[in-house]
């Protein structure tokens, strides 16, 4: 019999001698998870695909193009660290008002999002990022949540019909 590492925190407590990848339970609430958003008018990969993008709407229209074509959410994440210098001045104000905007189109585009949103129940939604305070809880678990916080807000526009349960 396989002895597994024991989990702890949520995370796994290894020696590094395994690498674990089976993705947990409301990753659909993932910005890299694969669900297509229709968003602007176009139809992107992911939630991420488009969010990257928007750094770049109206300002480099040509690299938010760029961002819709690629292969995974992690080269369009890999891109924009590559092209931080070209966002759009207004971003840092403007950002968390597209995620909602972006993320309130994925979940009213699949019924699979929906639902596992319903089954958080009134739980707290938390990004658990170790690493980002912005739109996750961060290295402390003292950090924002926006993204969590998003998901918060969209369930009850769920639930209240605000958004059309499919």
């Amino acid at each position: 019999m396989t002895n597994f590492p024991r989990y702890r925190d949520d995370k796994l407590s290894t020696d590094g001698s395994v690498a674990s990848f089976y993705e947990r339970t409301f990753y659909a609430f993932s910005n890299f998870s694969s669900f297509q958003v229709e968003w602007k008018g176009k139809l992107w990969p992911t939630s991420e695909h488009a969010y990257q993008a928007a750094r770049y709407m109206g300002v480099h229209d040509d690299l938010a193009e760029q961002i819709g074509t690629m292969r995974s959410a992690h080269e369009a994440y890999d891109f924009m660290r590559n092209h931080r210098a070209e966002e759009r001045p207004d971003w840092s104000n403007e950002k968390r008002d597209i995620m909602k905007d972006i993320v309130r189109c994925k979940l009213s585009q699949h019924k699979y999002v929906q639902q596992k949103l319903l089954d958080t129940g009134n739980e707290l939604i938390v990004e658990d990022s170790p690493v980002d305070p912005y739109w996750g809880w961060g290295p402390d678990r003292k950090g924002k949540n926006n993204l969590g916080t998003i998901w918060m807000e969209l369930r009850e526009e769920l639930r209240s019909g605000k958004i059309k349960q499919l």
